[in-house]
């Protein structure tokens, strides 16, 4: 089954989250998409606005009712560091004879060199690279040193042509402590949850907070 793993704070999830995960469904040609939220991640400990749990929600609300997309508590229910390689390593365990994309956007994959075990993410699975809005292209001979050469030519193939719109999780959470509306910017019953729990309004969740 192709696998396409979706990692990220998601603090909240907006369209372009979903725009991207629509792209690389159907121009990769993938079987399903899978949002891992992240719990710990190593690069934002410290900076999540909201709770796992309301962001695991969040996400569910958004992509209930596409059969493609589901999402993993995988990283917000393990206790330790969420690095990227634990994530595949337990989606390759648990699933029969997985082939696994991750999807990334093109300034997470140029940091892919410095990342934990970045040779043993790129053997487990192929990268499926998004170019943002004000962010340099992917700089796919970074990898050269980690990867085969052919394997690296497989990466070229999977670059991915979508829409290019200007969205972010920290715009939306300026505009909600701002009170300004954030209709349109993602789906509508993310947008009531937000506001039906008073999230992103009172400063940074606590940890142990359950919010």
């Amino acid at each position: 089954m192709k696998i396409g793993l979706f990692g990220g704070s998601f603090d909240p999830v907006h369209f372009g989250h979903l725009l991207l995960a629509e792209t690389a469904l159907r121009e990769c040609e993938l079987e399903r998409i899978v949002f891992v939220p992240g719990g710990n991640p190593p690069h934002k400990i410290g900076s999540l606005q909201a709770g796992g749990e309301d962001r695991a929600e969040m996400l569910q609300l958004a992509v209930g009712g596409f059969p493609e997309f589901s999402v993993s508590r995988f990283e917000i229910d393990s206790p330790q560091t969420g690095y990227t390689i634990h994530t595949l390593r337990h989606f390759q365990e648990s699933s029969l004879d997985p082939d696994l994309y991750l999807i990334l956007g093109a300034d997470m994959f140029n940091n892919l060199p410095s990342w934990y075990e970045t040779a043993e993410i790129c053997r487990i699975a192929t990268p499926l690279v998004a170019c943002r809005p004000g962010f340099p292209p992917p700089y796919f001979e970074a990898l050269a040193q980690f990867v085969p050469q052919t394997r690296l030519e497989r990466f070229h193939r999977y670059l991915i042509h979508m829409p290019q719109i200007e969205l972010s999780s920290s715009e939306i959470r300026e505009r909600i402590a701002q009170g300004k509306s954030i209709r349109f910017q993602t789906p509508w019953t993310v947008e009531t949850y937000i506001h039906t729990h008073r999230l992103y309004q009172s400063g940074k969740w606590e940890a142990g907070s359950g919010k």
